[in-house]
């Protein structure tokens, strides 16, 4: 029999520059110790455990959670790019669902180094190298980079070649994030930014200027799911559940355009899948967390989540159906461009955003009325996670 999965605990540590930062045990402790606290549990009640990092040898997951206690249960460790912390999310939610186990920890840290995101194992192939392959078929004119940029960026220009839109709505979105951060104490960013300096800061990529890229950053998140019949158990009240979460990777669609590469595909579907599964519309939901690793990828994304018609983003944008007081409330954290993103942990730091808003704990950036989140999480190589969370 099917149990279903609630979100009953979250946390996360404030996310800092590379150099600032805590070592990656001491992140990861005080999330998860935050996360049991808030989930008014004791470690020696948590079944199972699955650690989500990407810069890190084997079984840090174990070093980390032995700063909290040694309990001798499972602990997985996984790495899955960017959408590595929504996968640990995947396998907890897997894990109580389908009866496995009653009560499961996700968590994830990273430790980054300043600087483009890059590859520590030259002496191999690549795990990017079809992407590399097809971007340079693609754009040909186009200079060689770190592999996000490159792509990110040329997804941004084909999108505004392909529906003749104006390059300032990429610089739009930074300004709106950035407003957004102003109230999350947990962000990196806290100071508004202007449409002209967004615009004419340095270039670091054709199409992308560096208040169009996230910066790299340290942190730690963790999430604690559970059962019905637990949560009854320990009369828990205070849960939100996942009524519908999809996992999905690359096809040969992805070879198709430059759009597709960087995992609107990918995006799409799983927002169908999810969509499907919940028995909801895009219209039905209330505040969205979505993976703005580039200023262009959260305009594509609008699109493949079927927030705004193929095409129309622009006017989405012009229109303010991403803030509050229009259609919906994407990214209130101040997302990825604002808050910073540490790959292992960014996926369930998004969730604890979603469940802040659901339970009304967000303080000044709470969406009033939130009954509906969606998430969305993406990782070149690739895949996408995309989760619908409902309030109880």
């Amino acid at each position: 029999m099917t149990s279903q999965a609630n979100v009953i605990g979250v946390s996360m540590v404030k996310f800092e520059k590379p150099g600032k930062n805590e070592p990656y045990e001491n992140m990861a402790q005080k999330a998860i110790t935050g996360a049991l606290k808030d989930s008014g549990i004791d470690l020696s009640q948590v079944d199972q455990a699955y650690s989500s990092y990407v810069y890190g040898d084997s079984t840090c997951g174990q070093t980390a959670l032995y700063q909290v206690g040694m309990t001798g249960i499972p602990i997985i460790n996984l790495n899955n790019n960017c959408s590595s912390g929504s996968t640990a999310l995947y396998m907890a939610r897997q894990a109580v669902e389908s009866g496995g186990a009653e009560c499961v920890l996700a968590f994830g840290f990273e430790e980054m180094k300043p600087g483009a995101l890059g590859e520590n194992w030259s002496d191999r192939t690549s795990p990017f190298q079809w992407i590399y392959n097809r971007f340079e078929e693609l754009n040909p004119e186009l200079p060689d980079g770190p592999v996000a940029l490159k792509v990110f960026g040329a997804a941004g220009l084909e999108y505004l070649k392909k529906y003749d839109a104006n390059p300032d709505i990429f610089g739009k979105v930074a300004v709106k994030s950035r407003k957004h951060a102003v109230h999350n104490p947990y962000s990196l960013f806290t100071k508004e930014l202007h449409l002209d300096e967004v615009m004419n800061s340095p270039v670091i990529y054709p199409g992308l200027t560096r208040f169009m890229a996230c910066p790299p950053t340290c942190g730690a998140a963790a999430v604690i799911v559970c059962s019905d019949s637990f949560a009854k158990k320990h009369s828990i009240n205070h849960g939100v559940k996942i009524v519908a979460q999809s996992m999905t990777t690359d096809t040969p669609e992805s070879y198709q355009d430059n759009l597709r590469l960087v995992g609107s595909g990918m995006t799409a579907r799983a927002a169908k899948q999810v969509y499907e599964k919940a028995g909801i519309g895009p219209e039905d939901v209330d505040v969205i967390e979505l993976h703005d690793c580039f200023t262009p990828n959260e305009v594509i994304t609008y699109e493949a989540l079927g927030l705004c018609g193929v095409g129309e983003a622009e006017k989405f944008i012009n229109d303010e159906d991403n803030t509050y007081g229009g259609k919906y409330v994407i990214n209130p954290s101040g997302g990825l461009m604002s808050k910073g993103h540490p790959l292992g942990a960014t996926g369930l730091a998004q969730c604890t955003e979603l469940v802040w808003h659901l339970r009304g704990q967000a303080g000044q950036r709470q969406v009033e009325g939130a009954r509906t989140a969606l998430q969305h999480n993406l990782g070149l190589g690739g895949a996408c996670v995309v989760t619908v969370y409902q309030k109880i």
